[in-house]
Protein backbone atom coordinates (compact mmCIF):
# COMPACT_ATOMS: atom_id res chain seq x y z
CA UNK A 1 0.00 0.00 0.00
CA UNK A 2 1.33 3.46 -0.93
CA UNK A 3 2.15 5.94 1.77
CA UNK A 4 -0.29 8.74 2.34
CA UNK A 5 0.71 11.78 0.24
CA UNK A 6 2.84 9.80 -2.22
CA UNK A 7 0.51 10.62 -5.10
CA UNK A 8 0.72 14.31 -4.29
CA UNK A 9 4.53 14.11 -4.21
CA UNK A 10 4.59 12.43 -7.63
CA UNK A 11 2.22 15.06 -8.97
CA UNK A 12 4.44 17.88 -7.66
CA UNK A 13 7.57 16.18 -8.97
CA UNK A 14 5.92 15.82 -12.39
CA UNK A 15 4.95 19.48 -12.37
CA UNK A 16 8.52 20.49 -11.53
CA UNK A 17 9.86 18.35 -14.37
CA UNK A 18 7.41 19.97 -16.76
CA UNK A 19 8.48 23.46 -15.70
CA UNK A 20 12.15 22.51 -16.01
CA UNK A 21 11.57 21.07 -19.49
CA UNK A 22 9.87 24.27 -20.64
CA UNK A 23 12.55 26.54 -19.22
CA UNK A 24 15.53 27.37 -21.38
CA UNK A 25 18.51 25.18 -20.61
CA UNK A 26 21.50 27.07 -19.21
CA UNK A 27 23.22 28.77 -22.13
CA UNK A 28 20.22 28.54 -24.44
CA UNK A 29 19.02 31.87 -25.69
CA UNK A 30 15.35 32.78 -25.72
CA UNK A 31 14.78 33.67 -29.37
CA UNK A 32 11.78 35.92 -28.71
CA UNK A 33 13.79 38.07 -26.29
CA UNK A 34 16.60 38.29 -28.84
CA UNK A 35 14.19 39.45 -31.52
CA UNK A 36 12.83 42.10 -29.15
CA UNK A 37 16.36 43.39 -28.44
CA UNK A 38 17.21 43.24 -32.16
CA UNK A 39 14.34 45.66 -32.83
CA UNK A 40 14.84 47.93 -29.80
CA UNK A 41 16.27 51.37 -30.79
CA UNK A 42 17.30 51.99 -27.16
CA UNK A 43 19.10 48.69 -26.65
CA UNK A 44 22.59 48.93 -25.12
CA UNK A 45 22.27 52.69 -24.84
CA UNK A 46 21.94 53.34 -28.56
CA UNK A 47 22.47 57.05 -29.03
CA UNK A 48 20.94 57.46 -32.48
CA UNK A 49 17.52 55.78 -32.40
CA UNK A 50 18.82 52.90 -34.51
CA UNK A 51 18.37 49.21 -33.84
CA UNK A 52 19.92 46.11 -35.34
CA UNK A 53 16.89 45.92 -37.61
CA UNK A 54 17.67 49.37 -39.02
CA UNK A 55 20.45 47.76 -41.08
CA UNK A 56 19.06 44.20 -41.07
CA UNK A 57 15.24 44.44 -41.37
CA UNK A 58 13.76 41.08 -40.48
CA UNK A 59 17.29 39.74 -40.06
CA UNK A 60 18.11 40.27 -43.73
CA UNK A 61 21.75 39.53 -44.46
CA UNK A 62 22.26 37.52 -41.29
CA UNK A 63 21.06 34.15 -42.57
CA UNK A 64 24.58 32.69 -42.41
CA UNK A 65 25.92 34.76 -39.51
CA UNK A 66 25.50 31.91 -37.03
CA UNK A 67 28.42 30.09 -38.62
CA UNK A 68 30.78 33.00 -37.89
CA UNK A 69 33.03 32.01 -34.97
CA UNK A 70 33.40 35.74 -34.15
CA UNK A 71 29.64 36.36 -34.01
CA UNK A 72 29.66 37.79 -30.48
CA UNK A 73 32.46 40.21 -31.38
CA UNK A 74 30.57 41.25 -34.52
CA UNK A 75 27.41 41.90 -32.49
CA UNK A 76 29.36 44.18 -30.13
CA UNK A 77 31.02 45.92 -33.08
CA UNK A 78 27.57 46.77 -34.45
CA UNK A 79 26.37 47.91 -31.03
CA UNK A 80 29.33 50.22 -30.45
CA UNK A 81 29.61 51.36 -34.08
CA UNK A 82 26.37 51.92 -36.01
CA UNK A 83 24.14 51.91 -32.92
CA UNK A 84 26.42 54.16 -30.88
CA UNK A 85 25.78 52.06 -27.79
CA UNK A 86 27.80 50.33 -25.09
CA UNK A 87 29.28 46.86 -25.66
CA UNK A 88 27.57 44.10 -23.71
CA UNK A 89 29.22 41.16 -21.96
CA UNK A 90 29.55 38.12 -24.20
CA UNK A 91 28.09 35.89 -21.48
CA UNK A 92 25.16 38.21 -20.67
CA UNK A 93 21.54 37.19 -21.11
CA UNK A 94 21.15 39.91 -23.72
CA UNK A 95 24.04 38.62 -25.81
CA UNK A 96 22.83 35.04 -25.57
CA UNK A 97 19.34 36.17 -26.61
CA UNK A 98 20.67 38.10 -29.63
CA UNK A 99 22.86 35.16 -30.60
CA UNK A 100 19.87 32.83 -30.33
CA UNK A 101 17.74 35.09 -32.52
CA UNK A 102 20.46 35.38 -35.15
CA UNK A 103 20.96 31.60 -35.11
CA UNK A 104 17.20 31.20 -35.66
CA UNK A 105 17.49 33.12 -38.94
CA UNK A 106 19.38 30.28 -40.61
CA UNK A 107 22.84 28.81 -40.65
CA UNK A 108 23.65 26.45 -37.79
CA UNK A 109 20.15 25.27 -36.97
Amino acid sequence: MAQKGTGVRYLLFGALLTVAACASPQGAAPVAEGEKLFNDPQFAGSTNDSSCSSCHPGGKGLENAASNPQLLTVINTCITGPLGGQAIAEDSEEMLALKGYIESLGGNE
